[in-house]
């Protein structure tokens, strides 16, 4: 990777995050699951407006309990979500409110994954689709090269940091939030 293409990388990254805080459309969304693979459910999501007023934020019971190894990540345990609503009581609610919306997700392939799994699971119709991902566009900005030749993906917490921004600690309103005031750091607006 040449050092102009690194450069016009920034500016794209920085044009997009500059698209992103100008959009009033934009909602930033985020989960905590079960697990990383296919057959994770979610236990918790959380959805903020361009402006940072909460829209959506709860807790969801999965069908399984939740593995000791994720609860250690994020912190919510089965004891959290036993008078949570399922996601087929959420997922309408959430899918009218992400309708027509520009949404922004830190890793937004794992997250329109997890979703639209959840909802094929479970009968509703998918929701994800175009979802734009700061996390690529962060590690554009950053320019840092990864190991197979493209820029190296950082964690949100390790983003947030950088960014001199309170990082979210794996609860799905706290990242959402997190993700926000990276793209808005990156834009060069404050947080």
């Amino acid at each position: 990777m040449t050092e102009s293409r690194q450069a016009a990388d920034r500016v794209a990254a920085l044009r997009w995050a500059q698209s992103i805080a100008n959009d009033k459309r934009v909602l930033y969304l985020d989960t905590e699951t079960t697990g990383l693979g296919d057959s994770a459910e979610i236990v918790d999501v959380a959805l903020i407006s361009a402006n940072g007023s909460v829209l959506f934020n709860t807790l969801i019971k999965p069908d399984r309990p939740i593995p000791a190894d994720s609860s250690r990540i994020h912190g919510i345990y089965d004891r959290d979500v036993v008078g949570a609503p399922s996601w087929t009581g959420v997922s309408a609610w959430l899918g009218t409110l992400l309708s027509g919306a520009r949404v922004v997700v830190y890793n937004a392939e794992y997250d329109s994954r997890i979703i639209n799994a959840s909802c094929a699971r479970f009968g509703s119709i998918p929701m994800a689709s175009g979802w734009e991902c700061a996390m690529i566009q962060y590690a554009a900005f950053v320019g840092e090269r990864g190991i197979y030749g493209d820029y190296k993906w950082h964690r949100l917490e390790r983003a947030a940091a950088a960014m001199g921004i309170q990082p979210g600690g794996h609860r799905a309103l706290e990242d959402a939030n997190a993700c926000r005031n990276v793209v808005l750091a990156m834009a060069g607006n404050r947080h």
